[in-house]
């Protein structure tokens, strides 16, 4: 890390690039700041103030703002505040307009055979029937003066996580379409493929989420999973093609630059991996006050500046937060996310590898199937060199050593991996080129049996109390479905059955929680059956995009022939 001297503010090179704050992005977090110290703090969510929209132009706007009578901590009355929010502000929901999905039906013909059980399968048409309500177009307002709003105008339909989050978010994205596809709902899920293409056409990877503030960084990379799904269902080649030019971008952008590291094994060889690296080095402006508060416990500017990256870096991660990515798992302040390889990314990376090969193949243009495959090679080999531990069955993430910039190559030491326990740690057996090695698997299935992450309710993120969202108990819909899904593509009957477990456990506290709540939630805690999740910076939120999707996946693959009391077992 660069030190400074008191006062000395940082070169946009010491650390990295940084995206340009845009000036309406600027103003609401103007506008955040003020209504935090007027209204206080109590159920105070900063996100509903940049989530906000102009009515006339920001000039305009910002005059009036900035003739309000304000006092001498930078409050203003209350009364004053809601006035001028009425007067000049559209509310942060105003932006998307209700749309029904045109491929949405009641009862969809085949849905979910394997579900025998009638109370099951009413559930799970209630659970479908969320998709309509949580269908959004943008508005037209945003079309016709999109300076005005931070939403980005994506062309098609879309499918919200539900709540504050009124906006696409790239990796829920991908457990909303297996949903869908379940639900029969293709034309859907195919717009919103085409929604992120878009993105990557006009920024160069997909975004966070489809807000203007969302441009510094990007989220788990699985877009290349989401075209391979659908095309399985639809055989639809015209969306392989356009999406085919888009991922070998997206690529590009997660295996060069600062997000690429170079690795010497013990044996010498050099290996390149990847991580998370956010464009920005300020608060988030969507947490602009609590980012702000954090670093207040910092008073070097550069390591300010450091720790406001590694914050929206550990956003990219799409775990924020977890003691995974601290040095020390008490102090949010020692978050060290730019300078760790995580298993996870590595993995969802190689899969696009094996993706983009075989949409290449698809399509017939050999020479980039032939580049995948032999990067996806390099990958596997990569991630058995610095990550894989034989003995203990899992992939542990990798810390590198802060002395070294970014461009130096990092020599392996075995004590830089982390061997605490995380899901992460499992999540390669979704890869092909794992869970098709029957050694591999029995190993990760003893490991993980083993690990004292699986509870009565599903797997547990990690196995420390917290307080952060992305630790024990919290478990998370997309971890057991990635991990649950990898065990079953091994073809091992014994990986298959703890899947079934794993799957019957999380499908049930869904269930009881759903009956008791009327709301399917974001994140559930998983040492009780029948509790959803809590900790980290918001309170807990329903709706919700993955929750929906995990339930009609796991549902399709498993189905459900017994009666299911409502009482957690």
């Amino acid at each position: 890390m660069v030190k400074s001297e008191p006062g000395q503010i940082c070169k946009p090179t010491d650390h990295g690039p940084v995206v340009p704050t845009t000036p309406l992005v600027l103003f609401f977090e103007t506008i955040q700041e003020t209504a935090l110290k007027t209204f206080g703090p109590k159920n105070f969510d900063p996100k509903l103030y940049v989530d906000l929209s102009l009515k006339f132009d920001l000039p305009v706007v910002k005059q009036a703002f900035n003739d309000l009578p304000k006092t001498g901590n930078g409050s203003v009355l209350a009364s004053d505040l809601n006035l001028f929010l009425t007067k000049f502000m559209n509310g942060a929901k105003e932006d998307l307009e209700y749309v029904e999905p045109v491929d949405y039906v009641a009862k969809p013909d085949g849905f979910l055979p394997k579900v025998l059980h009638q109370g099951m399968k009413d559930w799970a048409l209630e659970v479908h029937s969320l998709w309509k309500n949580l269908s959004r177009k943008v508005s037209n307002k945003v079309l016709e003066y999109p300076e005005r709003h931070s939403l980005l105008p994506l062309k098609y339909p879309v499918i919200i996580p539900g709540s504050r989050f009124q906006e696409v978010y790239y990796w829920d994205s991908y457990w909303v379409i297996r949903g869908l596809l379940a639900s029969k709902m293709y034309e859907t899920a195919k717009g919103i493929v085409l929604n992120l293409i878009d993105l990557i056409d006009t920024y160069g990877y997909v975004l966070n989420g489809a807000r203007a503030y969302y441009t510094n960084r990007s989220q788990p990379p699985l877009l290349s999973s989401m075209v391979i799904d659908v095309y399985k269902r639809t055989s639809d080649m015209d969306l392989v093609k356009k999406a085919l030019p888009a991922l070998i971008k997206e690529h590009a952008f997660w295996t060069s630059g600062i997000h690429n590291v170079t690795v010497e094994d013990s044996q010498g060889v050099r290996h390149n991996l990847s991580r998370y690296y956010a464009m920005w080095n300020q608060p988030r402006p969507e947490s602009f006050t609590i980012d702000t508060e954090t670093a207040d416990k910092v008073t070097d500017d550069c390591e300010k500046e450091q720790l406001y990256r590694e914050l929206a870096s550990t956003a990219e991660s799409g775990w924020d937060f977890s003691t995974r990515w601290m040095k020390n798992t008490s102090d949010l302040t020692s978050l060290s996310t730019t300078m760790i390889l995580p298993v996870d990314l590595n993995a969802y990376v190689l899969k696009m590898e094996l993706d983009i090969a075989f949409l290449a193949n698809v399509t017939g243009e050999s020479s980039h199937a032939l580049h995948f495959t032999k990067a996806s090679k390099a990958r596997k080999k990569a991630m058995d060199s610095v990550f894989w531990d034989e003995e203990k069955g899992q992939w542990f993430d990798y810390w590198l050593n802060d002395n070294l910039t970014s461009e130096d190559v990092h020599k392996w030491d075995a004590s830089n991996q982390n061997q605490d326990i995380f899901a992460s740690n499992f999540i390669p057996i979704w890869v092909q080129l794992f869970n098709s090695d029957e050694t591999v698997v029995t190993k990760v299935s003893q490991s993980l049996e083993s690990s004292g992450l699986l509870r009565a309710a599903g797997i547990s993120t990690s196995l420390t109390n917290s307080s952060q969202q992305w630790d024990f108990p919290n478990g998370w819909a997309p971890i057991q479905h990635i991990i649950v899904e990898g065990l079953v593509r091994s073809g091992s009957k014994e990986a298959r059955s703890l899947a079934k477990d794993i799957a019957l456990r999380w499908i049930r506290t869904n269930y009881v929680t759903y009956k008791t709540s009327k709301a399917m939630h974001e994140k559930y805690d998983v040492s009780k059956c029948g509790e959803f999740g809590g900790g980290g910076e918001y309170v807990p939120q329903t709706g919700f995009g993955w929750s929906n999707g995990v339930i009609l996946a796991f549902l399709e693959e498993f189905g459900w022939a017994e009666d299911l009391s409502a009482h957690c077992q």
